[in-house]
């Protein structure tokens, strides 16, 4: 029987004990051996929680020889760092989304373990539900004809005022938090090769950071992606594909609870089939891929949802969509 992955937590982020440990604790592929914190009360409250040791300082935990991979659940500003020190002590890397916010700094990373032998998986969880698998495969059948456009969106609600979000010095803003998902999903959806024609990035009143945006991305055949993304709006996660015959819209398209059933609405004209398929935990799906990439002693398999030439596509759209932006306040 192959051991469980031993991983260690740098952090104790709301997504990593609302979302990440508690996945982790049930998995049979993971121990959870250990949680740092530089506040030693917090890493005690955590480690209580989850069973696991608990750590004061990140480099105390990346000098532990009962570990065999590091989640980092940091702010964005801080993954390159603390990714790069993992590494460095030899551990595998899952981390947070975005990898870093340079799309240089993130291409050198992926040098770096692969260079070591490592896994460094960027822990964007919607790839691994399979109503996507299941949209793509609408697609190859030509259920909608050849594609013409994707529209993708999603918008949170605000966040109180001292979240980490608002902080640009951390990473913050909305294209980091919130625009990687529709994003991710134009490039999992429409495939490589997609060029940033336009963009707008907004602040709101009183904060440091892009708070909503939207951004069209084109690809060489023509077909087009409408991306909006915001903190501060009405809840929406969704996606529609339109072409030349039809359109599949998928709705809770990110962040499904467990038991949400998916439901694929595929219009053709006047017929519309409503496929309704069973409920999935991308959680723990996520847990378990890269729990396997560990075991593979290096980068996921091209062939995956892993595949790092995708990470790289989508560092280098979201520069693009940084730098070209029309920005309004």
């Amino acid at each position: 029987m192959t051991s469980p992955v031993r991983v260690a937590v740098l952090g104790c982020a709301d997504i990593a004990v609302r979302r990440m440990l508690p996945a982790m604790v049930a998995s049979a592929d993971v121990d959870l051996v250990a949680v740092a914190s530089r506040d030693p009360a917090k890493a005690d409250d955590v480690a209580r929680r989850f069973g696991c040791a608990a750590v004061h300082g990140y480099e105390a935990l990346l000098a532990r020889d009962d570990v065999d991979a590091v989640y980092v659940p940091l702010p964005a500003a801080l993954h390159d760092v603390w990714v790069e020190a993992a590494l460095g002590a030899g551990k595998h890397v899952l981390a947070e989304k975005p990898l870093t916010t340079r799309h240089e700094r993130t291409a050198q990373l992926l040098r770096l373990a692969r260079a070591r032998g490592l896994a460094l998986v960027e822990n964007v969880l919607f790839v691994h539900h399979g109503q996507h698998a299941a949209v793509r495969a609408l697609l190859r059948e030509g259920r909608i004809g050849e594609p013409r456009s994707l529209h993708a969106a999603f918008a949170v609600p605000a966040r109180p005022d001292d979240d980490i979000r608002y902080r640009a010095a951390l990473g913050g803003g909305a294209l980091w938090d919130v625009g990687v998902y529709p994003v991710r999903a134009a490039l999992h959806l429409l495939g490589p090769g997609l060029d940033v024609v336009g963009a707008v990035l907004t602040c709101d009143a009183g904060r440091e950071v892009d708070t909503s945006g939207a951004a069209l991305l084109r690809d060489r055949a023509g077909t087009v992606a409408q991306l909006t993304f915001g903190i501060g709006h009405a809840y929406r996660s969704a996606y529609e594909l339109r072409g030349t015959e039809g359109r599949i819209t998928v709705d809770r398209a990110f962040t499904p609870p467990a038991d949400h059933r998916p439901v694929l609405r595929v219009e053709n004209g006047s017929h519309v089939e409503e496929i309704t398929l069973a409920p999935e935990d991308q959680v723990a799906a996520a847990v378990t891929a890269f729990a396997a990439a560990v075991r593979q002693g290096g980068a996921p398999s091209t062939e995956t949802v892993l595949d790092t030439e995708t990470v790289l596509e989508q560092a280098s759209l979201l520069d693009a969509i940084r730098r070209s932006a029309v920005r309004e306040r």
